[in-house]
């Protein structure tokens, strides 16, 4: 906003309603933009990702002791590489 002096009192000039509805539009696009990216990056990382369960063959646990289950699996696979 400009101010203006005058010999009466100080007065303010406003911009015109177009440029402020502009500018508004510009920050309310920029937020929706936002907002689909976040939500295109989730929908491809699920997409992405492959469920362990189709990928690990299912052996019968043993009774008691020891279990050789999805997460072990993995984690042996990581800490090969």
């Amino acid at each position: 906003m400009k101010l203006t002096r005058s010999s009466r009192s100080p007065t303010t000039t406003v911009a015109p309603a177009g440029a402020q509805l502009d500018r508004r539009d510009l920050v309310v696009g920029a937020g929706v933009a936002a907002a689909a990216a976040l939500a295109a990056a989730a929908l491809h990382r699920q997409a992405v990702q492959t469920p362990v369960a189709s990928t690990a063959k299912a052996a019968p646990p043993p009774a008691d002791g020891y279990q050789e289950t999805e997460h072990v699996l993995r984690y042996y696979q990581t800490a090969r590489a």
